[in-house]
């Protein structure tokens, strides 16, 4: 089983793509801080990204790739003197998917956003970088330009579903560039433990069993380890040890039981891997502070 396959489809990642923006001449625009994960791609032009709490900008060039992770402010520019129009009325007079700024159009840029539930911070994005670049000069960046063609001409030829799939290639987007982030060595968290050797096979084997009752040892061995070693590797990798990994990952497991509804407390213990309600409700409340009960009434509330 894939962990960030199954992170993600917990999430309920749902790709969404906005207008696209083309500007010219001396330009910059305000947007607000995203909702959720916001991202961009340039078609066509040069430009400047500025992110609020990130010291350094990021030039953007055609073919580049951008990834923004935080619930933070930012700018893009042609001209980051010229004082900045707010991002709000462009695109609310957005013409044929397509918002302007400045005068001309020496620059194109395609955009959208991934909306998730509630745990995406604390389960994927608080381990990521405020700012994911991709260049275009990256090998990786092909396959990335590939679906931003797709999704600009799925939009401009207005087929049928043309939207879905555009959404469909944008989550495909989103998957690349956390593959990218991987790639790179740079990943926090769990994330970090999908890039390393000994932790990898680990975190596979819970995420493919979570009900299983695990235990250090049998941890280690699929990883061809000492139960020393693996518990200290994951720790310096992860941030913490493997059963109280595994603890975390079958409690968000419950949680989204739970937030669906439909099953009764008994059978979701059952099957993530505990023997009775209470012991759950144990683990859960140490989790998240919250009974399971009272979490059920804060996501039905």
């Amino acid at each position: 089983m894939d962990p960030l396959e199954d992170v993600l489809a917990l999430l309920g990642v749902t790709g969404h793509v906005s207008a696209a923006l083309a500007a010219g001449g001396r330009w910059s625009v305000r947007f607000p801080p995203p909702a959720g994960v916001k991202f961009n791609a340039v078609r066509r032009g040069r430009c400047l990204l500025r992110v609020d709490g990130v010291a350094e900008p990021v030039e953007l060039a055609e073919g580049d790739c951008y990834l923004l992770t935080r619930p933070a402010s930012y700018l893009l520019a042609g001209d980051p003197d010229v004082p900045p129009e707010p991002a709000g009325p462009i695109f609310a007079a957005a013409a044929d998917g397509v918002a302007r700024a400045g005068t001309g159009d020496e620059v194109f840029l395609i955009g959208g956003a991934f909306t998730f539930t509630g745990r995406a911070r604390a389960l994927l994005l608080d381990d990521l970088p405020p700012v994911i670049h991709v260049p275009a000069a990256l090998p990786e960046a092909t396959a990335l330009h590939r679906a931003v063609v797709e999704i600009d001409a799925e939009l401009r030829q207005a087929r049928p579903g043309a939207t879905l799939v555009a959404e469909h290639l944008a989550l495909v987007m989103l998957i690349r560039i956390l593959r990218l982030h991987l790639d790179r060595g740079r990943p926090e968290g769990w994330l970090a433990g999908l890039a390393d050797p000994v932790v990898a096979p680990a975190l596979r084997a819970m995420h493919a069993r979570p009900a299983h009752r695990w235990t250090v040892a049998q941890l280690a061995r699929t990883a061809a380890v000492s139960r020393s070693t693996l518990a200290a590797r994951f720790r310096a990798v992860v941030g913490r040890g493997p059963m109280d990994y595994l603890t975390a990952w079958r409690v968000e497991l419950a949680a989204a039981r739970i937030r669906r509804g439909g099953d009764t407390l008994a059978a979701i213990a059952r099957d993530v891997g505990y023997g009775s309600e209470s012991a759950l409700s144990v683990a859960f409340k140490r989790v998240t502070g919250r009974t399971p009960a009272a979490y059920g009434r804060g996501a039905t509330g």
